[in-house]
């Protein structure tokens, strides 16, 4: 790979055709160089770009963001995430959920520094909302690796079928068809998402 200047700010055109391997380093280094970007690694080092949502679906994921702030603004438990916050996972990839929580205890563990950058963690709860041109399996892998790398819940919310798809630690799947809340469990305990707006 050849070197390029990460201080000036480029454009990112990729083939579809092409697997661009960056190892974490330089990952960071395009991510902080290209803030307007919203980039992934997966844990072999393949470079996802990720074009913005919809205008719909960015409203649909600030009030889910909106609703678990609140929760936890007022229990303390933890510290919550939105989709502009990225995560190295223990198998390598450099992943950024819709929604993210981790419990007060784990955050805290972490030096300053480590929070500061992408914090070498994975969220408890994790949650991904599809757009609705969005293909489902690229959504459906990455909520098996949160959970192979950790997390304890995670919700995949499909608007455009009006399903929810519930990932929990050693067991299977669960599937909801148009489900009005979804509770928290012990994860993120007294929590109910509202869906209602979600669904509109």
């Amino acid at each position: 790979m050849t070197e390029t200047n990460l201080s000036s700010v480029f454009t990112v055109n990729i083939p579809t055709t092409l697997t661009l391997q960056v190892s974490h380093e330089q990952f960071v280094e395009l991510a902080l160089a290209n803030r307007d970007l919203q980039l992934e690694r997966t844990a072999t080092g393949e470079l996802i770009v990720m074009p913005p949502t919809g205008s719909k679906t960015g409203n649909k994921n600030f009030d889910i963001s909106g609703q678990i702030w609140l929760w936890n603004r007022q229990t303390k438990l933890g510290v919550a995430f939105d989709s502009s916050s990225g995560f190295h996972l223990p198998n390598g990839a450099d992943r950024s959920p819709d929604a993210a929580w981790i419990r007060r205890e784990r955050w805290d563990a972490l030096t300053k520094e480590l929070q500061e950058t992408f914090a070498p963690i994975c969220p408890d709860f994790v949650l991904e909302l599809r757009s609705k041109n969005y293909n489902m399996e690229p959504l459906r892998a990455k909520m098996r690796e949160y959970l192979e790398n950790g997390a304890r819940l995670g919700w995949l919310i499909d608007r455009k079928n009006q399903k929810v798809e519930i990932y929990r630690q050693n067991r299977d799947v669960e599937v909801l068809d148009h489900p009005l809340s979804l509770s928290g469990e012990d994860v993120l305990p007294g929590f109910v998402l509202d869906l209602t707006e979600v669904w509109n």
